[in-house]
């Protein structure tokens, strides 16, 4: 019994690998008429090294030889910085910081006509770093309760907000897909953005479910994780990197920057499953207490309150407005 258990999760060990190297071939970056053919010949062609070669021992290490050379090719395919890039996603953000003085570049804030007809503008802003005071957390629901996208909102005091979203940098005709991003095709970007543009696209074109949570930190660690966040930003300026759908998504990038300067657990199955993150906050006190969690997610609903302020200048402020453990003085756009 033991030796027929042993052999069976053998076998499926390698039919796991077998389906990941077939897979990682077809997405590979050879010739998209090669592709295919080596995805098949490998599928099909690797299982049978067990059962072709004799003894059979040789066979499985042929196996495993086999995958070792394709996985010793698959992480040598680089990520690129230049490529025929979506023109939202062209020009990459960078950050000078000087003390207490921080200068973000190429802030977005595309003017939409339609979630794919727009304009894009960018612009250059200094921010005090004394005067960061918020930090605020967007959860985006585009389909499956259960998974949604994350971004973080940093609010200086009488200087405004600054939004930033980790995504998929997509080349033109490039669409997403779940399967795909396991697979080194997207490169990963940090999206430093204007609230108007992050948030009014999901809202008022794309018609996805926006909440907006306030978190509770302190100065400092909203500061050191800001820092961090711009440590990234520039560092993917200069040496790009592949965004991977389950160690380097929205939410596990997050993580990696608000571990070092906390004390909360954070390992919890819904950093993965991300779209019960707001419930986990709310059990470890991170966001206002003072309703029941389900009257807290519906008033923290931004939708209307965006939809209704468009394009206007105080859009950050209007979406803001009677917000559970939103505080008098928070920034103003």
């Amino acid at each position: 019994m033991a030796r027929f258990a042993g052999w069976s999760l053998l076998w499926l060990v390698m039919l796991l690998m077998t389906v990941w190297g077939g897979i990682a071939l077809f997405y590979s970056d050879l010739s998209p008429h090669v592709r295919p053919w080596a995805a098949a010949l490998f599928g099909v062609g690797a299982p049978l090294l067990p059962l072709l070669v004799r003894p059979r021992s040789r066979g499985i290490l042929a196996f495993f030889a086999l995958f070792a050379l394709l996985v010793a090719w698959w992480l040598t395919i680089p990520p690129s910085n230049n490529r025929d890039w979506q023109p939202d996603l062209k020009s990459l953000p960078w950050a000078e910081i000087a003390g207490d003085r921080v200068t973000i570049h190429n802030i977005r804030n595309c003017d939409y006509r339609s979630e794919s007809d727009f304009t894009c503008h960018y612009y250059d802003r200094s921010f005090d770093l004394r005067r960061l005071k918020t930090l605020d957390l967007f959860m985006v629901y585009w389909g499956s309760p259960f998974i949604a996208h994350t971004m973080l909102s940093f609010g200086f005091e009488g200087e405004g907000y600054v939004c930033l979203s980790i995504e998929t940098r997509k080349e033109i005709g490039e669409e997403y897909s779940t399967i795909k991003g396991f697979f080194k095709q997207y490169e990963l970007t940090y999206i430093v953005a204007d609230e108007r543009d992050v948030v009014r696209l999901r809202t008022n074109f794309r018609k996805e479910d926006v909440y907006l949570y306030p978190l509770k930190a302190t100065p400092e660690f909203i500061r050191h994780v800001l820092l961090d966040y711009l440590k990234e930003v520039n560092s993917l300026h200069d040496r790009p990197q592949w965004y991977n759908a389950f160690t380097s998504n929205c939410t596990t990038s997050i993580l990696g920057h608000v571990i070092p300067y906390t004390k909360k657990n954070l390992v919890d199955w819904r950093i993965i499953v991300n779209g019960f993150l707001g419930e986990m906050l709310y059990e470890q006190g991170s966001v206002d207490q003072s309703l029941p969690f389900a009257e807290l997610k519906q008033r923290s609903h931004v939708n209307s309150k965006a939809q209704a302020a468009d394009k206007d200048a105080a859009f950050s402020r209007r979406i803001r407005d009677a917000l559970p453990g939103s505080t008098p003085g928070r920034p103003e756009p």
